[in-house]
């Protein structure tokens, strides 16, 4: 099984914020391979299904960012998963906007969900695409930024984004994640 785990905030006042540009993917592949996220459970909302054969789980972790590891460890437990079976998808401050970095392993680089999922897996390798928002001009706290709305330029430019994540998700489906990110890293 693929496990797919879209970082973010529950609720209205989070929707469509930077920081919950996890969620958003995660809502595009749940519409593109018709997986409704009809499940709750394991502290997350999820749904499953087939795609190329290959059954997936999709997740948007409910505990808020900073404990969404509480989550993913739960679904990796009650499946018996490998963390080498999921991917995490998740805002990155250090990318500008609408780039995508996808990565093995590494540090948090500062985030908190990132904190929370290495402490929860117990490693720091496992599969991840950082999905770039740039970072807040003038003296704007971060905090504010990140929980801000992106503009109607930005989220075009972040739906094209979008696809390629799910073309990017796809295409691990099939091959293993070092070539994935060999072909979407150039």
């Amino acid at each position: 099984m693929k496990i797919i785990i879209g970082l973010g905030n529950p609720g209205k006042q989070y929707e469509k914020t930077r920081h919950n540009i996890g969620f958003e993917a995660i809502d595009y592949l749940s519409d593109k391979w018709n997986i409704p996220l009809d499940q709750v459970k394991h502290k997350g909302i999820y749904g499953t299904g087939a795609v190329k054969g290959e059954k997936v789980l999709l997740l948007k972790p409910l505990t808020y960012m900073n404990l969404s590891g509480e989550s993913i460890e739960a679904v990796l437990s009650f499946y018996k998963a490998e963390v080498t079976d999921i991917v995490v998808l998740y805002d990155d401050l250090d990318l500008p906007t609408g780039k995508i970095r996808l990565r093995q392993k590494g540090s948090a680089g500062g985030h908190n969900g990132i904190k929370s999922t290495i402490a929860h897996v117990g490693t720091q390798e496992f599969n991840r695409i950082r999905i770039g928002i740039g970072r807040p001009v003038g003296r704007m706290p971060v905090v504010d930024y990140v929980l801000g709305r992106f503009s109607q330029e930005e989220w075009t430019e972040l739906s094209k984004v979008i696809e390629k994540i799910a073309a990017a998700c796809e295409d691990w489906i099939e091959k293993p994640f070092i070539k994935v990110m060999n072909d979407y890293n150039q």
